[in-house]
């Protein structure tokens, strides 16, 4: 897919990839275009074996992501949003990639953009950013992954408060509520974050890409635990000894040796 949103790049050191919604001068909002995207670059991240983490961050010092861009759209008949910013695609996405993603927070998280950082394993941020809900006052919500996730990861009355007040937060006020988990000087923050995908580096690739899919199937249902089975459980049980001779015992059409079984 060719690319125009978004920046793409990779550090071999640590098998990062990092994802630069490159729209600064519409305060990196996003289109469908963006979001296609970006899903584009996660779903190509989950093939990918030598990536090891994703960095999500806004071109420029002034702007995260400024949530959905519908000045493209605003003179059109009828128009249906939902067709037009699948952005329930891309948290889902987040969500369920196997490996580490995180958010680096420059600048102002608004609306989508506060979503979207709430949604990264990881969230970042610049001593210079700042978090905002503003739906209701611009006639739009978000009634599912800006809700329930916002909920645990700050409690249900202080989620409230975003949504129904509306009020702007500065990153040590989102720190101090759990909307993020460090706050880092501008200057050291692109350092900072290169440094935790070292780390992650350094850790299990099957036992973080298990983690996700644990915290991932409490919310996910059946589809969620299929995914538990699927990308870490099974891997390992189609490489048992158990596995390798009941294959080999159907395709030599005869009975197993149950000797073989459970060690």
């Amino acid at each position: 897919m060719d690319y125009q949103d978004i920046l793409c790049e990779r550090n071999p050191d640590n098998g990062s990839l990092w994802l630069t919604i490159n729209r600064e001068q519409a305060g990196n909002a996003f289109r469908s275009r963006t979001l296609d995207e970006l899903c584009d670059a996660l779903q190509s991240a989950r093939r990918d074996r030598d990536c090891r983490s994703v960095v999500l961050t806004g071109a420029g010092d002034r702007f995260f992501c400024l949530g959905g861009d519908h000045a493209d759209h605003e003179d059109v008949e009828g128009f249906d949003y939902s067709t037009v910013f699948p952005v329930v695609d891309l948290y889902d996405l987040i969500d369920k990639l196997p490996k580490p993603v995180i958010a680096m927070v420059n600048g102002f998280a608004v609306g989508g953009g506060n979503v979207l950082a709430l949604m990264c394993d990881l969230t970042i941020a610049s001593s210079s950013a700042a978090f905002r809900q503003v739906g209701p006052m611009m006639g739009s919500f978000d009634a599912g992954f800006g809700t329930w996730y916002l909920e645990e990861a700050i409690g249900r009355k202080k989620a409230k408060e975003l949504w129904l007040l509306n009020r702007k937060y500065t990153a040590e006020e989102a720190l101090a509520m759990g909307l993020v988990n460090e706050v880092i000087e501008p200057a050291a923050l692109r350092d900072h974050v290169n440094g935790l995908c070292d780390e992650l580096a350094d850790r299990g690739s099957q036992a973080l890409a298990a983690l996700k899919a644990s915290f991932h199937a409490r919310h996910a249902g059946v589809s969620g635990l299929s995914r538990v089975a699927l990308d870490t459980l099974m891997p390992y049980y189609y490489a048992s000894e158990e596995s390798q001779e009941l294959r080999e015992a159907f395709n030599e059409k005869r009975r197993p040796d149950r000797s073989r079984f459970g060690r």
